[in-house]
């Protein structure tokens, strides 16, 4: 069947209209009498504006009254105007709505016409699978970006973190991970982005890839409700996927404005703020949503999720960045430093984590990577000591090591969205390290060796 808008409504108890009345607006929400009994938080409503039909959601329940913010934030409803209870927001995904561009709402936002509808419609805010129904995360996945795949290698089914300031790089990381060929279906959700940067996302950095991608987009100038919903909507279709049996890339950009428009809806609804100005149910709503990622029961796939978070001032100890490192299974830190020096994809080897390596590493690749870190650590904590010339070479041997490799170990991974992915990112770096010690690269079909 073909819709205009693929959004549905269930009401949780029977098909008939109830509607109630507006007692009082204030920017941002409305207060509306006579429905309380018959809705939940989370339910929508509908009231007439300009001759169109408006939608509202319930953020607070009273015994008499309830409060409504509109989803529309430029339209409002007016003292005395009725509203209609319209009951809980549904989807009905279909695999046909890869390659296209749609709003919070679920409706088509590129211009490519009506979009079908499936044939299961799937509330946005799902539980997760139960803990002991979900299979194990244990298969690792190669992202192309060899920074990653080499210090914070990364398996199917894990929810990975990339903390930043503004500016340094987080999208063009995650444009990155869109671009990784281990996925059957990508869902990418763009949250509070720039309108100006959506069609350059969509068209430039996806790409080819967006044949296999569902783009969810709510862009700066809309409403709170509307950014709250973009990665909730993201994460019920690929849910429907996963559901499917198909392993499924979810990109979240960013995990703080969604933190943001719960701010400004839970201020609406009257919570106090208990961090920083966010209210409680910021740091309830958080883990709800990234708990729904993950591995699938037996017989379904698995969603990866990779979600940005904007550390204020460089803070990475802002209180939503500190949740959610608590949930995720990893978390990738971008050093403005490294920004500052022109090393792409900035992402710091030695602060940055990935919970499940273990299970990505192979062989002696694990004491490798300590190896590593341990040249870079050293390189890094004598620099001051080098440059103001208080270190004779020879007086240390691996201080020489870490002096010779550690600039080889950071031009390798250097890396741009326009590069190719890598294939192996050992074998490169392998290969880069014997040509710094004057020892031929391994032939290309022959067996590589790791440094």
């Amino acid at each position: 069947m073909l819709a205009q808008g693929v959004r549905e409504f269930s009401r949780p108890d029977g098909g008939y209209d109830v509607s109630g009345t507006v007692t009082s607006v204030s920017p941002g929400r409305c207060v509306v009498a006579g429905l309380s009994r018959h809705v939940r938080i989370g339910d929508f409503l509908s009231f007439r504006r300009d001759g169109t039909l408006k939608l509202a959601e319930v953020i607070s329940l009273g015994a008499e009254e309830l409060i409504a913010c509109p989803v529309d934030g430029s339209s409002q409803a007016s003292i005395g105007e009725r509203v209609w209870r319209k009951g809980a927001f549904r989807l009905s995904p279909d695999a046909s709505w890869c390659g296209r561009t749609i709003n919070s709402l679920g409706e088509p936002v590129d211009g490519l016409g009506p979009m079908l509808q499936g044939d299961t419609p799937r509330a946005v805010t799902g539980s997760p699978p139960a803990s002991m129904t979900r299979q194990r995360v244990d298969k690792p996945l190669r992202t192309g970006v060899r920074v990653i795949d080499v210090f914070t290698p990364i398996c199917q089914g894990q929810r990975l973190g990339v903390f930043a300031g503004s500016g340094v790089g987080k999208s063009t990381l995650l444009s990155m991970f869109a671009k990784a060929a281990d996925f059957d279906r990508a869902v990418v959700a763009l949250v509070g982005e720039r309108g100006r940067e959506v069609r350059e996302f969509i068209e430039d950095t996806l790409g080819p890839n967006m044949a296999k991608t569902v783009a969810v987009v709510a862009t700066s100038d809309e409403s709170p409700m509307l950014r709250k919903l973009a990665p909730l909507t993201a994460m019920a279709i690929a849910e429907h996927f996963r559901d499917s049996g198909e392993n499924v890339l979810l990109i979240v950009d960013s995990l703080t404005r969604f933190a943001h428009a719960l701010r400004e809806i839970g201020m609406a609804a009257g919570e106090p703020p208990v961090a920083r100005g966010y209210p409680a149910s910021v740091f309830t709503a958080l883990p709800g949503l990234l708990e729904r990622a993950g591995p699938g029961p037996e017989g379904a796939g698995a969603i990866t999720a990779i979600v940005s978070i904007l550390v204020d001032g460089d803070n990475h100890n802002d209180p939503v960045a500190d949740s959610a490192r608590g949930i995720l299974d990893g978390h990738l830190v971008l050093d403005r430093a490294l920004a500052d020096e022109g090393r792409y994809p900035p992402v710091n080897p030695l602060t940055s984590i990935s919970r499940l390596a273990r299970k990505a590493w192979r062989g002696d690749e694990e004491k490798l990577v300590m190896r590593l870190k341990a040249l870079i650590h050293r390189y890094e904590e004598t620099r001051d000591l080098r440059l103001i010339g208080g270190y004779r070479a020879g007086s240390d041997a691996e201080l020489d090591m870490a002096i010779k490799q550690a600039p080889v170990i950071y031009e390798t991974l250097r890396q741009t969205p326009e590069q190719p992915a890598s294939l192996d990112a050992f074998a490169e770096l392998a290969d880069a390290m014997k040509a710094a010690a004057g020892i031929p690269a391994t032939p290309p079909g022959k067996e590589r060796t790791r440094p």
